[in-house]
């Protein structure tokens, strides 16, 4: 389980960038390379030094991510219903959960490659999806496709499809549940509360691993590598 949760955060690492102005299939490609040898050198990473990892996400993926459109995809209807405070404060705890997800996985990183797939784009394309498929030994080959869009600071991460299982889509869901449970404040307290359960294992060297709970749409995505999207609606 969680070794397939580690493909999900391999994969994400490829989307970080180092300039704004290069093709989504270049920068995406380029940056593997990078962040692949990072994840392999570095003593520290290896031996789970989850804040470390914490740093890497974030110099290196997060700033790429578009989690104003996440979020609000995620929230789907119910986001014309958030106050403006609720729905900064929703941005800011889906993000931090994403964080933390993203960081412990990567210590169990081992040898994990991402094949990216052929790609092409029009000159005047705005929204392009870069296909890659997570290679693990021993394991069934992983597609990961990234939905992205165009903005004046670059190409953003809007959307992750785990074989054809759309991210955003599996968060709205668990948050629809959620909400209709306990609203929107409570929403936002679920995402605080998993991102501090997360936090826990910061302060030593091999941190547990997420326990995903069991439902139709968890089983489907345990079977493609999908373990993130688990996690928000335990």
């Amino acid at each position: 389980m969680f070794r397939l949760f580690t493909t999900l955060a391999v994969g994400l690492v490829s989307l970080a960038v180092t300039a704004a102005d290069l093709p989504p299939d270049v920068l995406a490609r380029n940056t593997t390379q990078e962040v692949l040898e990072i994840l392999r050198a570095d003593k520290d990473i290896q031996g789970g030094n989850v804040q470390k990892i914490y740093d890497l996400v974030e110099d290196k993926v997060l700033p790429h991510f578009d989690f104003n459109r996440m979020t609000q995809l995620a929230l789907g209807r119910h986001w014309n219903s958030a106050t403006p405070q609720q729905k900064q404060s929703l941005v800011k705890e889906f993000r931090a959960l994403l964080v933390r997800t993203y960081s412990t996985s990567l210590t169990a990183f081992k040898d994990q490659n991402i094949e990216f797939k052929p790609f092409s784009m029009r000159p005047d394309d705005t929204e392009v999806t870069v296909q890659t498929e997570v290679k693990q030994p021993g394991g069934k080959p992983i597609p990961i496709n990234y939905d992205m869009y165009k903005t004046a600071f670059g190409w953003k991460v809007y959307d992750v499809s785990i074989d054809s299982v759309s991210l955003v889509i599996n968060y709205r869901s668990s948050f629809a549940s959620t909400i209709r449970q306990s609203g929107i404040d409570g929403l936002i307290s679920t995402l605080e509360a998993k991102s501090r359960s997360l936090d826990k294992p910061a302060n030593s060297t091999k941190p547990a691993p997420a326990k995903p709970a069991k439902s139709k749409s968890s089983t489907s995505m345990e079977s493609s590598g999908g373990a993130l999207l688990n996690i928000a609606s335990r």
